[in-house]
């Protein structure tokens, strides 16, 4: 079975023009700076601790796949990181392989999600292996959810506020997705970025917990995208 898609290792390369849209690196943001030096800690033994469960899923789901899920394992997209460069996250793949991306504004393609594949996502399963772009320092646990690089460049545009989520590292989980969900349309996309912006101001270990548990409840009771 094939593990990954064949991927253009190109798109991973920092995108030049976006970089200075971004804020810079030193901008103030909420919490103390002994609250993001141990948030840096958390994030490695978190995403650590991650890392067995993602090897026993991923086991079984080369089981599974050719049954349930046919295509590869893992699914690889360039998404926007912080300062605006681009890095490749890594997810179990979900859908049916496609020939294109979609637009920005667009919402899912529903059609093209295997029955496997619907209990990942609803679980949120499919993100754990984000875990290795955690361990990577691409992304943190909590965080704005990162785009594909091509949305982002469309919402940087379109959305001023947008603009402030690129001063952080972005996440496997985060407020806006709490709130929100998987925004369709350039309301929903102006409103999660309206709460990243939210999240990046209030930062704290209780807001963060908060969020942990969230993202348990979601995962138990299905409640995923």
């Amino acid at each position: 079975m094939t593990i990954v898609p064949n991927f253009d290792r190109s798109l991973a390369l920092p995108l030049q023009g976006f970089v200075d849209l971004a804020p810079p690196r030193g901008q103030r943001v909420g919490g103390s700076e002994a609250y993001w030096r141990v948030r840096a800690v958390l994030d490695v033994l978190g995403a650590l601790a991650l890392m067995p469960i993602v090897v026993l899923l991923g086991a079984a789901l080369l089981i599974l796949n050719p049954i349930l899920n046919p295509g590869p394992l893992f699914y690889r997209q360039c998404r926007m990181g912080r300062g605006g460069e681009s890095f490749v996250t890594y997810k179990f793949r979900t859908m049916a392989p496609g020939p294109c991306e979609r637009g920005a504004f667009d919402p899912v393609e529903v059609d093209r999600i295997t029955p496997l594949g619907r209990i990942l996502r609803r679980m949120g399963l499919d993100e754990l292996p984000q875990a290795i772009n955690v361990l990577r320092r691409e992304m943190s646990l909590i965080g704005p959810r990162p785009d594909c690089v091509h949305h982002a460049a469309e919402f940087l545009t379109r959305i001023p506020e947008y603009r402030q989520r690129l001063a952080f590292l972005p996440g496997m989980s985060g407020l806006s997705q709490i709130r929100h969900g998987y925004a369709v349309g350039l309301q929903d996309t102006r409103a999660k970025a309206a709460t990243d912006a939210e999240y990046i101001n209030r930062a704290c270990f209780r807001l963060d917990a908060w969020i942990v548990w969230q993202t348990l409840l979601t995962m138990i009771h299905g409640r995923g995208d």
